[in-house]
């Protein structure tokens, strides 16, 4: 942990509720390895006290913070600039200081893809099935995207709102790869990927037992595919368990967690992140 003086300098995590983030022990851990004199707080905000929140974070001289619920899409009216893939995503993770004014990006699209460019797959054959259509189907359909996927097909339990999350796409380059379908399609879809992402929360903690999908369907999975939840409290998800059960290649939202983050922290830094010290340190929290 920093030795706190008078010339540490701030970063942190804004939430509601916060208490429970994992980010502050995995940037700690990173900027003591790094010697870099700063210190990685939570900052509790509640939805009505944001613009004042962000005022109090400037006041304090506060370099940069990350962002989590119920503040990604909420505090982008806030801030003076937004990167594009912020933009595509409609929402921001991390935010920095700029001449006196906050600046905001996403890093998580590129921290879910992080594992997943390690393998040696042409993504171009890869036609990913994606459950759920939240804001984490947005980030993973960016990332998705960014990989070369010649097509993504979103499945959500709600017709209407499915449908709202096509539309929204359909201003962007992206639009003529994304395909969209209700709970009803899995039986057909399944099969037919190598890469099934869950990004709902089913399986979360405390509900532990749930998977979004019965162990019977991912069995129709073909050999060599790829299992990815979000996910990472508990670790592995019951869907990840059931498909291992399957002998399928299973991937957490561990990976993720620590790529999206250490990704921020160099921009904070303006040095790489060391991000086996964040993995370590993230796996030890848990």
């Amino acid at each position: 942990m920093t030795k706190i003086n008078g010339k540490t300098q701030l970063l942190g995590v804004i939430g509601y509720p916060v208490e429970h983030s994992r980010s502050p022990a995995m940037h700690n851990a990173a900027i003591a390895q790094l010697h870099r004199n700063f210190v990685y707080l939570p900052f509790p905000i509640a939805p009505a006290d944001l613009t004042t929140g962000l005022e109090g974070l400037a006041a304090l001289g506060v370099v940069g913070f990350s962002v989590t619920i119920p503040h990604k899409q909420t505090i982008i009216p806030l801030l003076q600039e937004i990167t594009p893939i912020a933009q595509q995503i409609g929402a921001v993770n991390t935010v920095w200081r700029v001449d006196q004014a906050w600046h905001g990006t996403n890093t998580d699209a590129a921290g879910f893809i992080a594992p997943l460019q390690a393998l040696d797959w042409d993504w171009s054959g890869v036609a990913p099935v994606v459950l759920g259509n939240g804001g984490a189907c947005r980030a993973v359909v960016a990332g998705c995207a960014e990989l070369g996927c010649r097509e993504i097909h979103v499945v959500g339990r709600d017709a209407e709102r499915v449908a709202r999350f096509h539309a929204s796409w359909q201003t962007t380059a992206l639009g003529e790869r994304l395909q969209v379908y209700t709970w009803d399609a899995l039986p057909r879809l399944i099969p037919e990927t190598r890469l099934l992402i869950n990004t709902t929360p089913i399986g979360m903690e405390p509900h532990t037992e749930d998977s979004p999908v019965p162990v019977e369907l991912l069995a129709t999975l073909s050999p060599g595919a790829i299992a990815y939840d979000l996910i990472y409290t508990p670790r592995p998800s019951r869907f990840l368990q059931l498909a291992q059960s399957q002998g399928v290649l299973t991937i957490d939202g561990t990976e993720m967690l620590v790529q999206q983050g250490a990704i921020a922290l160099t921009r904070w830094l303006g040095e790489p992140a060391p991000v086996e010290a964040m993995r370590q340190a993230l796996l030890k929290s848990l």
